[in-house]
């Protein structure tokens, strides 16, 4: 059987890294791709569907990796597509919610479950603040809590144009990290590890 497209880009990068102290990361909704890319040595399942495929749950289950949840309202996912919520982080951890359940009754712990409210994805820039702004709310599900912002366009919002979202990136990776977040998935490593150690070492005064 022929190996699908997909997974002929995507098997060597991961086995290239294999080497490498780092953790992957495999972005599908597919689970014969997810399938492939664990046993390449993929250590992380991230699904912007949210665990919609109940063939996905079941990978997730037996290989017993970690899993990233993103709030999305369509799958395949349209970052543009117009919602309207009637309170954006009510709506998005009610969501959020009933895919953790999902994937507990899938046989995941969840401490496994990565929860993602998907800044961006089916959310104004404006909804998209509003869900940084209150994301010390989704530590009510349990689960670590992973926001992706990285030169989005939602940093509009605050004046930026595509060419300058670098710094925006930082400053909202300092607000994330002051408001909960356990992950941050960037682009520029360097600027948001500094981020990251600053609110660090507040909280570090704090606790003096």
């Amino acid at each position: 059987m022929p190996v699908p497209e997909e997974k002929a880009r995507v098997l060597p990068v991961i086995e290239a890294l294999g080497d490498l102290d780092v953790a992957v990361s495999i972005d599908t909704r597919k689970a014969a791709v997810a399938r492939a890319a664990l046993d390449a040595g993929a250590d992380i399942l991230n699904d912007v569907s949210g665990l919609a495929d109940p063939e996905m749950r079941l990978v997730a289950a037996e290989r017993d990796v970690p899993v990233v949840v993103m709030h999305s309202i369509e799958a395949p996912v349209n970052p543009d597509i117009d919602v309207e919520y009637d309170d954006v982080v009510d709506d998005v951890l009610a969501a959020l919610t009933e895919r953790v359940l999902v994937a507990e009754q899938a046989g995941l712990d969840r401490s496994q479950i990565i929860v993602d409210p998907g800044l961006g994805f089916g959310k104004t820039p404006a909804e998209s603040f509003e869900l940084l702004a209150r994301l010390g709310e989704f530590e009510a599900l349990g689960c670590p809590v992973l926001v992706g912002h990285s030169h989005k366009s939602m940093f509009e919002e605050a004046g930026r144009g595509p060419d300058e979202r670098r710094e925006a990136t930082a400053a909202a990776t300092a607000l994330a990290a002051e408001r909960g977040a356990d992950i941050v998935r960037v682009h520029d490593v360097d600027p948001n590890v500094a981020a990251v150690d600053v609110v660090g070492a507040v909280r570090d005064a704090d606790r003096g």
